[in-house]
């Protein structure tokens, strides 16, 4: 391949990250939803794991993978909403040292086609922490599905190789 997607990747290693106060991994059906599509896309999970809605918890655990030499993405599922509870946003938007606003503009002009004017209300993003690119997804398990495998995998493998080639 040459040109601009001469670097694109075809082997992803995601980190699978939940966020929820009332979740437990044996019940996380978006984050199965969100491995499931990793995989059947041929790329492989490295690492899952649950945290609170606790903004520092979040931050450490997203900084701690985004660190991981086995670790080219984060997807995250949870926290996107508007309940006090919802801190993803609030966690991670910091961390991001370029943000890719498309994503989420993207997700809800999708969603909303799909499940109506309610899916405006999720503030579903997507940025750069230290050359890794993090998509925050909501948390029912069809949005994770549907973000993950129609936004994200469309764009993983050119925006990794990206990055790559460029640190």
């Amino acid at each position: 391949m040459s040109g601009h997607h001469g670097h694109d990747r075809s082997d992803v290693t995601a980190a699978v990250l939940t966020i929820s106060s009332s979740r437990s991994l044996d019940a996380d059906d978006s984050g199965d939803a969100i491995i499931t599509a990793l995989e059947d896309a041929g790329h492989t999970v490295s690492t899952r794991d649950l945290v609170a809605d606790d903004v520092d918890a979040i931050r450490e655990r997203v900084g701690t993978f985004a660190g991981r030499e086995d670790v080219d993405v984060i997807i995250t599922t949870g926290g996107t909403g508007v309940t006090p509870d919802d801190v993803t946003i609030e966690a991670l938007t910091p961390l991001f040292d370029r943000e890719l606003p498309g994503f989420g503009e993207r997700f809800r002009a999708r969603s909303v086609e799909q499940a109506g004017p309610h899916a405006m209300l999720t503030r579903a993003t997507a940025g750069i922490v230290d050359d890794v690119p993090v998509f925050c997804l909501p948390g029912s398990e069809s949005a994770a599905d549907f973000g993950t495998a129609e936004l994200v995998m469309p764009v993983l493998g050119h925006l990794v190789g990206l990055l790559a080639h460029e640190s």
